[in-house]
């Protein structure tokens, strides 16, 4: 019988490189794997549907979802990550605490993006900084010209959302301080670069996300993957043997990583570290499926989106997912 021929575009992960190198096969799947960044992937996949399995953002799948929508996608979740560490202010700008970001301007390189809804919305539930409070600059990180992959539907009552000036990018105004903060999933290089004129906005930055961690329960989902409709329609059955093989290649990846006879990872601690994050976060930390946890983590994003502008009022946790992928069987 003839396997389904199957293009995935994913980042190069230590929890998906078993799908990438075949240890780990997708049953009745001929499949290519493209190893691509989060925005290449993104780009292409929502302007051109180039893939028939993309990781794709959180924030953007929520704002094209629907029953027509052009994705349907599965409970796996390829990257999770706390957003403290994304936000960098002006060191001349005179933001010691978060409640300094009131009233300020903001570089963001889309409104949309996933980790800058959890970003205000951590904000507005715990710091005293409401989404209407700051001034929004959008752009490139890096490079000049970038805009919304997806429009955005409505904004709420006073969100100010202004593209920054031909040009220019958000780390240099930044560094010159045209603006006050920037919140980013990636770090803006001035900050890798040491620069004197940028830091972080939580000095210790580990300390302030353990204990959000410990308040709320909540390891913030980014990204899922998703499959384009036309190739589910077809194949109703590729949306259950994904979440298999990704659950799969996730396993393989926390394997050894407590052996200390020849260490797996080029971190000289890192049979302490997996010990000090278990215990935190337990066992399943990187959970996949709607389980209650992770029910917990996307009722809280989708709450955030919707008071942002970015999300429907009805749309729960099951409405995001393949239906196939909901159930589990048992013998």
């Amino acid at each position: 019988m003839a396997r389904l021929a199957i293009t995935l575009a994913c980042g190069d992960y230590d929890r998906t490189r078993a799908l990438a190198d075949g240890r780990v096969q997708v049953e009745g799947v001929d499949l290519t794997m493209l190893a691509l960044s989060p925005e290449e992937t993104f780009f292409r996949m929502v302007r051109f549907e180039e893939f028939d399995v993309a990781e794709l953002s959180l924030s953007t799948y929520v704002l094209t979802a629907g029953r027509d929508a052009q994705f349907v996608a599965i409970p796996v979740f390829p990257s999770r990550a706390f957003r403290h560490n994304g936000i960098y202010v002006h060191a001349g700008a005179g933001i010691e605490a978060p409640q300094d970001l009131v009233g300020r301007r903001v570089g963001v390189a889309e409104y949309q993006l996933t980790a800058n809804v959890w970003i205000r919305g951590i904000l507005a539930d715990f710091h005293g900084v409401p989404v209407n409070s700051v001034r929004y600059r959008t752009g490139g990180l890096h490079e000049p010209g970038r805009v919304e992959k997806v429009a955005i539907p409505a904004l709420p009552d006073g969100v100010e959302v202004v593209p920054c000036p031909e040009g220019r990018t958000l780390s240099g105004m930044l560094v010159s301080g045209e603006i006050d903060a920037l919140y980013t999933p990636r770090a803006p290089r001035p900050f890798l670069e040491h620069d004197p004129h940028v830091r972080r906005l939580f000095p210790d930055v580990r300390e302030a996300e353990e204990s959000y961690y410990q308040q709320t329960a909540i390891f913030p989902i980014m990204h899922v993957v998703a499959i384009r409709r036309e190739v589910y329609q077809r194949n109703r059955w590729l949306a259950s043997s994904l979440v298999k093989a990704f659950e799969q290649a996730r396993d393989i990846a926390f394997q050894g990583l407590d052996e200390t006879a020849a260490l797996p990872l080029v971190l000289p601690w890192v049979y302490t570290e997996i010990g000090r994050v278990q215990a935190l976060m337990g066992e399943d930390y990187w959970s996949y499926g709607l389980t209650r946890a992770n029910e917990h983590v996307l009722s809280t994003f989708l709450r955030y989106a919707r008071e942002q502008g970015l999300a429907k009022n009805d749309i729960e946790p099951k409405d995001l997912f393949a239906p196939e992928t909901l159930d589990t069987l048992s013998i």
